[in-house]
């Protein structure tokens, strides 16, 4: 298959790397004229994927253009708070019929809309055409060819079905799902619940603390999903709890580290400044992930406590006493 990956941080590409292990002729789009030559030239990429080789065979490019002629498969690995606009100029040398696919876990500000749904909106692109990748996918992990499990979610089992041929690699093993709803978000609230999980690890709190917060995460983030129309039954697989587990406990995890910090009593400021100017994708997304949950009804304690940490002046520690106050009710609410 030929496919056109735009994005070279760290997700993109891994996955890149994985579609040409796939047996797919893979271009790569880099933001950045010098990190696309040096994909290109170097076959590495070590502000992302610091240590890895990449494929020979894997080629990048600053030119969207050069990138997208001809891709039967299109995924983006944009920063969601800024995939509209990036969209928006590309939209015109997307190919008619290509598969568009969704690398990304984030809901989009302003909008509180999943990025298939911008895709669906900016690109004028049926649904059918839009599919979203999701699961436990630490992008350092899969580069090192270490074996992972993902889920591909389309409506058009077809499409699906082809995508999971093209992402097959000895190290990287593609399930097929049609529940779009879910998996995206089980793949947006997770950040959030793993900025809660490295704030309590921050503050010294262990492995009780930790597996409380994921339970109860998985319980908020499924009673948001069922209210938008998902399958209760994705929450308990590879893009619901695979997903969670894997951002809440692994040191690889940007929002798991980016709440350590704040845990540790640093400021907003001081963890992005420690993390490369690099925000949390939870950061971003815990205010829209509560303002989708606000808009249907639906309680989030979690996502609100770790927004009222981020933006609200909350302290850590007041969080915590917050989520431990609660009502005591059945575990089934």
């Amino acid at each position: 298959m030929r496919a056109a990956v735009l994005g070279a941080g760290s997700w993109g590409t891994a996955f890149a790397k994985v579609l040409v292990d796939a047996g797919n002729d893979v271009t790569l789009w880099a933001r950045r004229p010098e990190l696309a030559a040096q994909i290109d030239g170097e076959h590495a990429n070590p502000r992302y994927l610091p240590g890895i080789e990449l494929p020979e065979a894997l080629r990048s490019t600053h030119d969207a253009a050069a990138a997208l002629a001809g891709a039967e498969m299109v995924a983006f690995a944009i920063p969601s708070q800024t995939f509209r606009e990036n969209l928006a100029g590309w939209v015109g040398l997307l190919p008619a019929d290509a598969t568009l696919v969704s690398l990304m876990k984030g809901v989009e500000l302003g909008t509180a809309k999943r990025m298939t749904e911008v895709i669906a909106e900016v690109a004028g692109a049926d649904p059918s055409r839009i599919a979203v990748i999701s699961g436990p996918n630490l992008a350092m992990e899969i580069a090192q060819e270490q074996p992972t499990a993902t889920v591909i979610a389309c409506t058009d089992a077809q499409r699906a079905a082809a995508l999971q041929e093209a992402c097959s690699a000895p190290y990287f093993r593609p399930y097929t799902n049609s529940d779009v709803v879910g998996c995206e978000l089980g793949g947006a609230v997770k950040n959030v619940i793993a900025l809660a999980c490295g704030i309590a690890q921050g503050m010294g709190f262990g492995d009780n603390t930790v597996a409380s917060i994921i339970t109860r995460g998985l319980a908020e983030t499924g009673r948001l999903g069922i209210e938008l129309g998902a399958d209760p039954l994705t929450f308990a697989g590879l893009a619901g709890l695979g997903d969670l587990v894997a951002t809440c406990s692994s040191p690889l995890s940007r929002n798991r580290s980016f709440g350590l910090r704040l845990g540790l009593g640093e400021s907003l400021e001081q963890a992005q400044s420690a993390t490369n100017g690099q925000v949390a994708e939870g950061v971003k997304s815990c205010h829209s992930v509560l303002e989708l949950a606000r808009s249907h009804g639906i309680e989030v304690p979690i996502t609100e406590a770790v927004e009222a940490v981020c933006f609200g002046g909350l302290t850590p520690s007041a969080m915590l006493a917050l989520l431990m106050s609660r009502s005591v009710k059945s575990e089934a609410r």
